[in-house]
């Protein structure tokens, strides 16, 4: 099975590119889900059909859902969000608004990242895509499992034995709730959903990420900076779709300025992702809709290869055991917006915004950090 997820800047046409390679993949036979994440549906436009987060059957071998996030996150973390809601209101006489406090960033996306894990898991589908919201939601969505584990083990680290032992007279003392065996429940099947969800995620046998952009700057340098965060996380991208390229005999009269920032633009791509497989998709004489012209596209974008296809894969973290050092592919990353720590036996590597701990590996346990270079995309760290 493959699961293929589609990222970038909002307005590049994800969506469209999306549902245009999952028509070219259940056009050759293979069974396809694709599933759109983003709360901003725009799925079933696409396909100018009424899509939900039931499953709609579109072709006899291409399905699609539109994830609820709101009523997913009730069925992952309902009790346990309960919970956390009569702790916040024990003492305040009901005035704090518990719903709005218990809002944290990104964790609707990650439950939404759990139903695709269900579909991984079912095995009925050959490939899945996904269509993810905006970049920015995208990098959050994908760090969750890492980072939620330990919040919930902090906020949580009573032991139900312990609880249901003690729990009444420490709820009398301490005048607030004790959790019941639900909430439990539901902290164990988040922390377990989690570690599976992050396995399969950096499994580059079956996930690939793609980035899509468009041939304006801004444009680049976003998708630039979501491809180094990805490689920081470990994820596999295996292609760059250029969108909405305007063929020469558009580039005429008030267009005609764009021909030299358009060129910029598609040089600047190559010699940037020279490595990576680029689809390019020239701006169509009509609007990408219904199924029809959805598969038409499919089919102008890939060509030859086949979309189902890993495309690319780049080792990320290399180790010299001789020169006593290891690399870590980071492209784009600016020397100046690094920055590394040693943790005890981790590696806290730092680009921009963005945090990420590397296990210090074990033939190196012990030692410190004795220089770092960047160079080439690569960070390489000597002990």
């Amino acid at each position: 099975m493959r699961v293929i997820i589609y990222t970038g800047k909002g307005g590049v046409g994800k969506t469209s590119m999306a549902a245009a390679t999952a028509c070219n993949i259940a056009e050759s036979g293979k069974k396809v889900l694709i599933m759109s994440t983003d709360q901003a549906h725009s799925l079933g436009d696409s396909f100018d059909i009424a899509i939900g987060k039931e499953l709609t059957r579109i072709t006899d071998h291409l399905y699609a859902v539109e994830i609820d996030t709101v009523y997913e996150g009730e069925k992952s973390w309902g009790h346990l969000k309960n919970y956390m809601k009569q702790l916040l209101t024990a003492k305040g006489g009901g005035g704090i608004e518990a719903e709005e406090l218990l809002i944290f960033p990104g964790l609707e996306e990650l439950f939404s990242m759990f139903r695709i894990l269900d579909a991984y898991e079912s095995g009925i589908y050959d490939t899945i895509i996904v269509d993810c919201a905006p970049t920015g939601e995208t990098l959050s969505l994908l760090k969750y499992p890492e980072r939620l584990s330990g919040l919930i083990e902090k906020v949580l680290p009573l032991e139900k034995l312990g609880v249901k032992t003690v729990g009444a007279v420490l709820e009398k003392a301490m005048k607030i709730p004790m959790p019941k065996d639900n909430v439990f429940d539901d902290v164990e099947y988040l922390m377990e959903k989690m570690k599976r969800l992050q396995k399969l995620m950096l499994n580059q046998d079956v996930v690939s990420l793609r980035v899509v952009t468009t041939p304006e700057k801004i444009v680049i340098s976003e998708a630039k900076r979501n491809f180094t965060c990805l490689y920081l996380y470990h994820y596999n991208v295996d292609a760059i779709i250029v969108n909405h390229i305007y063929p020469p005999e558009a580039m005429q009269g008030y267009f005609h300025k764009w021909v030299k920032l358009q060129e910029e633009g598609m040089r600047e791509i190559q010699e940037s992702f020279s490595e990576v497989p680029r689809f390019c998709v020239e701006l169509q004489p009509k609007e990408l809709r219904t199924l029809e012209v959805l598969g038409e596209t499919g089919r102008h974008i890939f060509g030859a290869y086949d979309p189902n296809d890993v495309l690319f894969r780049r080792k990320i973290y290399e180790i010299d055991r001789e020169g006593m050092s290891l690399k870590i592919y980071l492209p784009f990353a600016d020397k100046e917006e690094l920055r590394l720590e040693q943790d005890r036996n981790e590696l806290v590597v730092g680009v921009r915004n963005e945090c990420r701990r590397f296990p210090v590996p074990a033939e190196f346990a012990g030692r410190e950090i004795t220089g770092a270079k960047f160079a080439e995309g690569y960070l390489r760290i000597t002990f």
